[in-house]
């Protein structure tokens, strides 16, 4: 008895089964008798919808300079003219990305290398990116990107590569006119200077060399707070040169980072402490704990000059896969880019915006004291507010 009904269940249970299976194979055969076409509709391949290939895209280092007057900053801002604006811009216009991977870069694993001001130029800028890697992507790029941005070349690398993480250090440079060390009341664009005026600018340019507390050299930060300890590696100044009647000089700062307004500041420290504004113990109060009052040179003369991947290098530049991001090849052109579109804006800032004159005879109004003992006024002139 239990056996017949044991039998019973498991020959109903295949009836079901069969069922099932024959009626989801009548539903097949329907939707594929509907599905069919006419055999010459098949064989008319321009009826046929066009499937575009999917660009194949591989993480790189791409390679930029940029004038930066006109433009707040690099990274994109609400509603202002940033340079990654523009990137985006011409990629999407080279069919590079989408308007939803432009709208969204981090899909495109998108990240600077250094976060520039406004107005501040770079001659060796290094983003990471998901891109395509095919012949002519430098030309294409460049040919929708206004005159003063440039690409000037790309890299595979690894795909956990970030050029912000990566970076061991970044060189910046500051260029102005001699007549900003002159003493106090005697600046005048005939003036030169003296190998001893520079010996001693020089000198208090090192001071800055090394791991200090630059909470006095930027906003917003506390004398507390471990992020104002920064590593310079090198601060020198070349040898001075002539342009349009003015005698320049320029300065390369080497550190691992920086903060907002940190190497503007330190150059007004220095230029301070040169004309005879302020002694040079100065520079070993304001790593001090007190809020003092520093000014802030202007921006114009303020270039990225290279970042340096040393580290990544070293493990990756030789591993017959990837290259060193050193970028001898592109040097030629990153000089020509300089020469005809940063520095000229420099020296007409200079020369017709008066930039470095205009601010100099500032620099006497700052008191260089503890901010406790600063008027409000001046705290709100200075920009930034007692911390």
């Amino acid at each position: 008895m239990v056996c017949s009904s044991a039998s019973t269940v498991v020959l109903s249970r295949s009836i079901l089964l069969g069922r099932h299976v024959w009626r989801r194979f009548f539903a097949m055969e329907a939707a594929a008798t509907n599905n069919k076409r006419p055999l010459e509709e098949v064989e008319d391949e321009s009826k046929r919808p066009r499937v575009e290939a999917r660009v194949r895209r591989k993480k790189v280092a791409l390679l930029m300079g940029y004038s930066g007057q006109g433009y707040f900053g690099m990274q994109r801002n609400h509603q202002m003219r940033t340079i990654e604006d523009e990137l985006f811009k011409a990629m999407l216009k080279a069919d590079f990305a989408s308007q939803e991977e432009c709208d969204f870069p981090h899909t495109l694993f998108f990240q600077r290398a250094a976060r520039t001001d406004k107005n501040v130029s770079a001659a060796k800028q290094i983003v990471s990116l998901k891109l395509c890697t095919d012949p002519g992507v430098i030309e294409q790029l460049n040919s929708h990107l206004p005159p003063e941005i440039r690409a000037f070349g790309l890299k595979r690398v690894t795909k956990n590569f970030n050029s912000k993480g990566n970076c061991d250090a970044r060189t910046y440079s500051y260029t102005f006119p001699t007549f900003a060390l002159s003493p106090v009341g005697q600046e005048d664009e005939s003036f030169r200077a003296t190998p001893e005026l520079l010996e001693k600018f020089a000198q208090t340019l090192k001071m800055y060399e090394g791991t200090k507390n630059f909470h006095n050299f930027t906003c917003k930060k506390t004398f507390v707070d471990p992020s104002s300890k920064r590593y310079i590696v090198k601060f020198e100044c070349l040898k001075p040169y002539e342009k349009d009647g003015l005698e320049y000089i320029e300065c390369q700062v080497k550190g691992q980072s920086f903060m907002m307004h940190q190497i503007r500041k330190m150059v007004a420290l220095a230029i301070a402490v040169v004309k005879g504004i302020v002694e040079p113990d100065i520079v070993s109060k304001a790593y001090e704990s007190n809020r003092l009052d520093l000014p802030m040179a202007p921006g114009l003369g303020l270039v990225l000059q290279e970042v340096h991947y040393d580290r990544y290098n070293r493990k990756f530049g030789k591993d017959g896969v990837h290259e060193t991001l050193t970028w001898e090849a592109e040097e030629e052109a990153v000089q020509k880019f300089k020469e005809e579109f940063i520095l000229p804006t420099i020296y007409e800032g200079e020369r017709n915006g008066k930039s470095m004159m205009n601010w100099i005879v500032t620099l006497p109004l700052h008191t260089f004291d503890d901010k406790r003992n600063v008027k409000k006024d001046e705290e709100e002139e200075d920009g930034v507010s007692d911390e």
